[in-house]
């Protein structure tokens, strides 16, 4: 398949993904106990892996091997796109799929110290973005809006941004609050 081929296949499979989204994003929110089943089916849809692998290879570390040796270069230049997924499909389909080991890299940190770095393979970065793909709207209809962390479209700067303005309308008081940990505790709605 070559670059206009794909890029032709990618814009459908992106509809389709938005497209599904939409469809959980609304069931969720309009039914907080809704139960969502088969979801790995959705996961090993050609269109998310698409998407996924497209996230995944426009991503910079598409450059950095796993254990396994393989970039996102290689496996385009090897066996190619469309054979990769089709394998990682049916290993999801058949439930014979299992995550490699990550390859583990000592970075660098300021002040000398060093942190811990776990390197995925391509392969394993495709099937988590498809699942994220899958269960982001699902959960995004719980959170609190209030909530920008590790969230799509929100950043630290929009929550500066909506500090400072709040700061500007002349509140009389301030809360102080200790986020040390709010990254493993996020904060859902019942």
């Amino acid at each position: 398949m070559n670059t206009d081929e794909l890029d032709s296949v990618l814009f459908g499979a992106e509809r389709r993904v938005l497209k599904i989204q939409t469809k959980l994003h609304c069931w969720a929110r309009d039914d907080a106990h809704r139960r969502f089943d088969d979801l790995l089916n959705l996961v090993a849809d050609p269109a998310f892996l698409l998407v996924a692998w497209d996230r995944v290879r426009g991503n910079k570390r598409a450059r950095t091997a796993g254990v396994d040796g393989r970039t996102a270069w290689s496996i385009e230049a090897g066996q190619g796109v469309g054979e990769f997924l089709d394998g990682l499909r049916s290993q999801i389909k058949d439930r014979s799929f299992r995550p490699l080991p990550v390859r583990e890299r000592m970075i660098p940190k300021a002040g000398g110290k060093l942190r811990r770095l776990g390197i995925a393979t391509i392969a394993d970065r495709v099937v988590q973005a498809s699942l994220k793909l899958v269960l982001e709207p699902i959960f995004e209809a719980d959170f609190y809006p209030c909530s920008y962390g590790f969230r799509p479209n929100r950043r630290a700067h929009d929550a500066v941004a909506e500090l400072r303005y709040f700061a500007s309308r002349s509140y009389a008081w301030v809360v102080e609050g200790d986020i040390t940990a709010a990254s493993t505790r996020s904060r859902i709605r019942p």
